[in-house]
């Protein structure tokens, strides 16, 4: 009952926010292959695929763009509720569902949550493939380990971009697969998302001249927008803009995922004093807590070095929002190691800004 409330509240959340800011050049785009996969027949030749539009042409075709944005946020709703599912491997509740609401209501998932991105989507994806890993990591079984690595096998039809965020969780599956004595079964996760892949790259071959939708770009237009080691060099202080920016920034327009870094010296904290040694459960939390932060680590750096502009007509970290449901765990353990009066304070500044951005 706890989950299915996350769930509803934060659905109605995002319904909320729809039609609060006209639809992106991008969300156009989607809505246009989707409209041509439907009644032309044809997949249009643009560097965005058409992966999400499948995905999203049969609601576009019941109910026309407003379906899809609600369709959209029942995805992003679900994402939250797997990144509760994987910190109560961590802490027990109310941490674990708090931190997932208070993630899920910050004000860049809401702004994301039912945009025609596949960003929000690909965040429930791999929250979903996350709390499949932990599964085996405690009792590899056919079900969650199959599920997993089907649920991996769909990031690269949304965006190549997700394929480097699902890289730690497929080694984790495979990894935790070999622990528990069933390396085979790992191994047919891994290979499920392998064979996506090579499908992928096959059909890609056939309908863009190469591997990737991004071989749609005019000649000398890169998927990244650089083209020398030195563009990309020029690119490492996104890693601190994308935190702190005043305009763009993920902590000025949601406070409480500076828990983050909380959890991330609690995780280093751990393993310093050797707790697993102590506490059985322990070991849970912390390969949880490593999962994630890998994850998290693995957006950052797509979103850092990866894509061409990290602000633009949309709203701020929108390349960020595959890694704030994962990012729940952390700030759930983190709210239980921190004073209550600064977690409220977070919440709080937290909360206001997504008001302001809903209401304004």
């Amino acid at each position: 009952m706890r989950l299915l409330a996350l769930w509803a509240v934060l659905f109605a959340v995002y319904t909320a926010g729809i039609g609060i800011r006209a639809r992106s050049g991008d969300e156009l785009v989607h809505l246009g292959i989707a409209q041509a996969l439907i009644h032309e027949n044809r997949v249009v030749d643009a560097p965005q695929g058409a992966g999400f539009a499948l995905l999203i042409s049969p609601a576009r075709e019941l109910g026309g763009p407003r379906a899809v944005e609600l369709f959209v946020a029942a995805l992003a709703a679900l994402g939250f509720v797997f990144g509760a599912l994987l910190a109560r491997r961590i802490v027990p509740e109310p941490y674990a569902s708090g931190g997932a609401a208070l993630a899920g209501l910050a004000a860049p998932a809401v702004a994301h949550g039912a945009a025609i991105y596949p960003e929000a989507v690909a965040g429930t994806l791999l929250a979903g493939a996350a709390v499949c890993a932990l599964t085996a990591y405690e009792a590899p079984r056919v079900a969650p380990v199959v599920g997993g690595g089907a649920l991996l096998a769909v990031l690269p039809w949304l965006s190549p971009l997700f394929v480097l965020p699902a890289l730690p969780i497929a080694v984790a599956l495979y990894r935790w697969c070999r622990r528990g004595r069933r390396p085979l079964l790992g191994l047919i996760a891994v290979e499920i998302g392998a064979a996506s892949l090579v499908v992928y790259a096959t059909l890609n071959e056939r309908l863009y001249g190469g591997p990737t939708p991004w071989s749609a770009n005019r000649p000398g237009v890169t998927a990244t927008g650089a083209e020398t080691l030195a563009d990309y060099v020029e690119r490492v202080p996104r890693l601190l803009t994308l935190w702190v920016d005043p305009g763009v920034g993920l902590l000025r327009w949601a406070p409480i995922f500076a828990l983050v870094f909380l959890a991330a010296w609690l995780l280093v904290r751990s393993r310093r004093a050797g707790l697993v040694r102590a506490l059985a459960e322990r070991a849970t939390a912390e390969a949880a807590a490593s999962l994630a932060f890998s994850v998290i680590g693995a957006q950052l750096l797509v979103a850092a070095f990866l894509v061409p502009a990290i602000e633009g007509n949309w709203f701020a970290a929108r390349y960020l929002a595959p890694a704030l449901p994962i990012a729940s765990a952390p700030i759930a353990w983190a709210m239980r190691h921190t004073p209550r009066l600064l977690t409220a304070a977070l919440a709080g500044l937290t909360l206001l800004a997504t008001a302001w951005v809903v209401l304004a």
